[in-house]
């Protein structure tokens, strides 16, 4: 989302001096403009509260005024109040629907509130109306992506990349593509190529990593595990993962160390406890130790308190019975 800024202002009461609003046959009242005017200064001074006083009135005004539907859901994307956000701009694009803007900044608060399908419906209208427009077609590819939807997914990545070539952005979302399908290979290389052109991005490499460990090239994954949590040393995800290629490489207590580290960064790590359930385990059996198996039974619980529905439980439920006994 774009900041107010003095360029803002002025083209937007450009707009509104140039622009007849076609569905209703007319502009806004002076009123109205001098209201959106006044709220659109005190938006850039951070009066929020006020600009939205002066916007909602300048609606009263004149109720089919687009830009103060715009701006209201700017101002509430701001402020984090993303259901009034996403009820401005969609007002927003019904009174203008050529407005390539309300459509990719509708397409950005359905993504942030997880409504991909919506996402990925409002960035196709941005795309629609700029179709040179590289980001448009970049967002559109990921909101596919997150409802599995990988045939236009991969649609609008191939777009983005013949708009941009070269942009790690496309690398990256066409990796995630291939290792949803478990191409792990196509995943690696795509990921690869993104990280020649973004080097130190944390995201690639945890995604690059763990395509690595899925075509067991445990070592490989376990350095950039390493780089990442250098990167990012509150990454729970990364010390989730060394822990799992820790406890592939035999060094238990570095698995330990790994697993127990994300637990301590977020405490509902499911796949985390069961991981540190099974370290411990490991030593529990190789030394007939009971405390290790009792801390290990308790991690087991843990994970399942967590997620109870969580792939191969009845395998996790069995161990623990077997053990309880």
């Amino acid at each position: 989302m774009s900041n107010f800024r003095g360029s803002y202002l002025k083209i937007q009461i450009f707009l509104i001096s140039i622009t007849p609003l076609i569905i209703t046959g007319c502009t806004p009242t002076q009123e109205a403009v001098e209201l959106y005017v006044e709220a659109v200064r005190l938006a850039e001074a951070d009066e929020k509260v006020k600009a939205i006083e002066k916007l909602e009135t300048s609606l009263e005004l004149y109720e089919h005024f687009s830009l103060a539907h715009s701006m209201l859901g700017e101002i509430y994307y701001d402020m984090k109040d993303y259901r009034r956000s996403v009820r401005y701009y969609k007002k927003a694009t019904d009174l203008n629907p050529w407005s390539f803007r309300d459509y990719f900044n509708l397409g950005g608060v359905y993504y942030v509130m997880k409504e991909h399908r919506k996402a990925a419906n409002a960035y196709v209208n941005a795309c629609e109306i700029k179709p040179e427009h590289f980001q448009a077609h970049i967002n559109a590819a990921k909101s596919y992506y997150e409802i599995k939807n990988f045939n236009s997914a991969m649609q609008y990545a191939e777009r983005a990349e013949s708009i941009y070539p070269g942009a790690s952005e496309v690398q990256k979302i066409l990796g995630d593509i291939f290792e949803f399908q478990k191409d792990h290979e196509q995943a690696i290389r795509a990921y690869k190529r993104s990280l020649e052109i973004d080097s130190d991005n944390p995201d690639t490499m945890l995604a690059l990593a763990v395509a690595y460990l899925r075509d067991n090239r445990t070592n490989s994954a376990k350095e950039l595990l390493i780089s990442v949590t250098q990167i990012q040393p509150e990454n729970n995800a990364a010390f989730q993962y060394l822990g799992y290629c820790y406890l592939q490489l035999k060094e238990i207590d570095k698995s330990i160390q790994n697993y127990s580290r994300a637990i301590a960064i977020d405490k509902r790590d499911w796949q985390a406890y069961r991981g540190l359930g099974v370290a411990y385990m490991l030593i529990a059996i190789n030394d007939e130790d009971d405390v290790m198996e009792a801390k290990a039974l308790h991690q087991w619980r843990r994970s399942l308190e967590i997620k109870p529905d969580q792939p191969r439980r009845e395998r996790l439920y069995r161990l623990i019975e077997k053990y309880t006994q």
